[in-house]
């Protein structure tokens, strides 16, 4: 009974998840560290953008506040991708959705919209705007962990 109850579980768990937003500059990537350090180690994670981007600063900052980094990864598109098969495409910009959707009209892959606020529209003070980014890493974790983890 635990084994059939375990292996439903996990089942339902998707084993190759995607990660889009506008440019993968700023939520995208974030998600993706996030998902990696909270989901099991099986579990491929990537993230993407409908647009080339620039690496954001800011991500690293509040990333390395709870123990996390983006290594030297760089911004890539959605061509640029070394894997194309996912179980879940998770879109956090409306741009992105839309592209995820045209992508997957003839293949079978779940695609999960997660509205999310761009933060680098804030703007004030280094920590006001740090604290933008703060939100959308904690906002991110929030829905990982309530939806994926």
């Amino acid at each position: 009974m635990e084994e059939e109850a375990a292996s439903e579980s996990t089942e339902k768990r998707p084993g190759a998840i995607l990660f889009m937003c506008g440019m993968n500059s700023i939520r995208s990537p974030m998600a993706e560290a996030l998902a990696k350090s909270m989901l099991p180690k099986g579990t491929y994670v990537a993230s993407a953008g409908v647009r080339t981007g620039e690496r954001d600063p800011f991500v690293d900052v509040v990333l390395d506040e709870v123990g996390l980094s983006l290594g030297r990864r760089q911004p890539q598109t959605l061509d640029e991708l070394e894997d194309d098969y996912f179980d879940l495409i998770v879109t956090l910009a409306p741009e992105a959705h839309h592209a995820a959707l045209e992508l997957t009209r003839s293949l079978s892959v779940d695609v999960s919209y997660w509205p999310t606020p761009d933060p680098s529209v804030a703007r004030g003070t280094r920590e006001q705007i740090l604290s933008a980014y703060r939100e959308v890493r904690d906002h991110l974790k929030t829905l990982i962990e309530k939806r994926l983890a």
